[in-house]
Parts: C-alpha cells; sequence; structure tokens
C-alpha cells in the first residue's frame, strides 16, 4: 500500500465529515508529541498536504466525527479460549454481540458502514444519537458491552480504513467490507452505552428499555420487584442479592411466565447501574437463572 493508498482514504473520510489525523504507519497509536485531539481536520488541502508528505496510518476521531464506532475483536495471542464464564460457542465480540441481541429481542447490527480490522475483527460504525454524550468503554475492564467489545465516541479514535498495522500481536490492513450508509446507533445500544445510577435509571424504566411489555400481570410485578430488589442492595450484598432475584425469576421462567432473554436483559442493566461489571453480572445471573429453572413456579399461588 502506497502513501497516495492513505491519502485517498483520507480524503474519503474527510467527505464523509469525519475528522482524521495521522497515525505512523504500521502502527495504532498517533505520531509521538502530536497533539491528535487539537488537530484532527476535514480539510482537504490539510490533508493532502500531510499525507503526500510521508506514508501514514489514518486517525478517525469519533467525537467531532459524530460517531459511535463497536469494536467486536478477536482474543489475543494467549486468549484462544474464552474464559470460564463465557456460553459454550462464544468465542469474540461478535458472538457475545449476537447473545446482546438475542436477549433485547434485537436484530444484529450489521447493516451499517463496516471495517475490517487487522487480526479479524469488525468495527460496526454508527452514528451519534442526538442530545447523548457516549465515551468510551472497554469490555475487557467490565464497562463496556460485554467480553472483547470496546467502543469509541466522545474522546475516542479508531484507526481507520486504507491503514496497514504491524505489531506483535497481529499484522494486517484495515478495509471496507460494507460501504454505504452509517447507521444510527440502535436506540437499546445506546441506553446499554450510557452512563446510569439508580437514580437516573429507576426499575420502571429499566424494564421499558428491556423491552418490559412482553410480560404482564403477576409475572411483570414479580420482574419489577426484583429489579427493584436489585437496585436497593446494600454494598457488599449486591451480587447475593442480585443471584436471589435471579433464581426467582429463574422459577418463573421454567414456569413459562417469563421469557428469558427479557430476564437477563432488565437484570443486567439493574446490575450494571448499581456498579457491578457486565462480567461479574452475566456470571451471576446466569447461575441463578439456572438455579431457578430446576424449581418451576407457575403463578401467583405457587
Amino acid at each position: 500500500m502506497t502513501g497516495t493508498d492513505q491519502l485517498r482514504y483520507a480524503l474519503a473520510a474527510a467527505a464523509r465529515g469525519w475528522h482524521v489525523f495521522p497515525i505512523a504507519y504500521g502502527d495504532k497509536v498517533p505520531l509521538k508529541g502530536w497533539p491528535w485531539k487539537e488537530h484532527t481536520t476535514t480539510d482537504p488541502s490539510v490533508i493532502r498536504r500531510f499525507w503526500t508528505s510521508g506514508a501514514y496510518n489514518i486517525g478517525i476521531a469519533t467525537g467531532p466525527s459524530r460517531l459511535v464506532v463497536v469494536d467486536l475483536d478477536k482474543p489475543k495471542l494467549g486468549e484462544s479460549t474464552p474464559p470460564k464464564w463465557a456460553i459454550p460457542g462464544v468465542n469474540d465480540g461478535a458472538d457475545v454481540l449476537a447473545v446482546l441481541c438475542e436477549r433485547a429481542g434485537q436484530p444484529l447490527p450489521f447493516d451499517t458502514f463496516t471495517v475490517t480490522t487487522r487480526r479479524g475483527g469488525l468495527h460496526l460504525y454508527f452514528t451519534a444519537p442526538d442530545g447523548a454524550t457516549l465515551g468510551n468503554t472497554s469490555g475487557d475492564k467490565g464497562n463496556g458491552l460485554g467480553w472483547l467489545i470496546d467502543t469509541r465516541a466522545v474522546g475516542g479514535y479508531v484507526v481507520g480504513p486504507g491503514s496497514f498495522v504491524d505489531l506483535e500481536d497481529g499484522t494486517g490492513p484495515y478495509e471496507v467490507i460494507r460501504g454505504g450508509e452509517v447507521a444510527p446507533l440502535p436506540e437499546w445500544l445506546a441506553v446499554r452505552l450510557t452512563p446510569r445510577t439508580p437514580e437516573t435509571m429507576p426499575a420502571t424504566q429499566v424494564l421499558a428499555v428491556s423491552a418490559g411489555g412482553m410480560a404482564a400481570g403477576y409475572a411483570r410485578a414479580a420482574l419489577q420487584g426484583e429489579v427493584e430488589r436489585v437496585f436497593a442492595a446494600a454494598p457488599g450484598t449486591r451480587n447475593h442479592t442480585l443471584n436471589t432475584a435471579a433464581f426467582a425469576l429463574g422459577q418463573l421462567i421454567a414456569g413459562g411466565l417469563l421469557p428469558r432473554h427479557l430476564v437477563e436483559s432488565a437484570l443486567q442493566t439493574a446490575a450494571e447501574s448499581i456498579g457491578l461489571t457486565s462480567r461479574e453480572a452475566f456470571a451471576t445471573i446466569r447461575s441463578g437463572i439456572e438455579s431457578g429453572h430446576r424449581q418451576p413456579r407457575r403463578g401467583a399461588a405457587a
């Protein structure tokens, strides 16, 4: 790949209104000493001047570009197997996203501008929602959508298409595999990525976000009650309370009164809102539901 190629890609990104800046060729980080946040640009003349002076990779600043990029990664070297808490068959970020979509009753959001990364992962580009200020998350740190899923928005950047990275943990290009329009970030993903507290995300809103209309009457009241119990849990008791709630609702799932994906989504949202990591909550919810599932409860009199 030549400097002319990177220039073409940088200009194409700028034509979409995306703010670009140079990254050292073969690397993923901004040039040493380069204050990239202050010097991103969409100006074709500046871009031509810079990229004709040498071969540089392309950084895209997601914040000023009004983008939210969902990074579906592959396990790094030495991480060829998923962690013990993972669902069998879930081996990478794309698998985790598929599970999230299934639980939320939502389609896979692949109908958008998509780039393959150097290790075979995917960058899904979305336009940022109006009125929301989403930051950056990392699935490995427990503050994102899940294992091997990172997001970049305000304050972040991604390596753009047309770049080539050659590092010890993976070598390869960043290539567009689906061009065309950039889709809006799905509302349910925007909600999951919005920082929450029990004060800003009450139980009733959790149920609304989690498609709570799928449950009615006694079952819905039970679901709301358990979500409220999780919100009210004191520090030091939160994981136990979550497990107890998952057990009780697992009994209703087994009795055919609640759909499992609704319970999982509602409890996951509540757990993350009170400070549990997505990984910790995921494992606790699954364990509690499976235990409760072995003792079905079929109605209010049960």
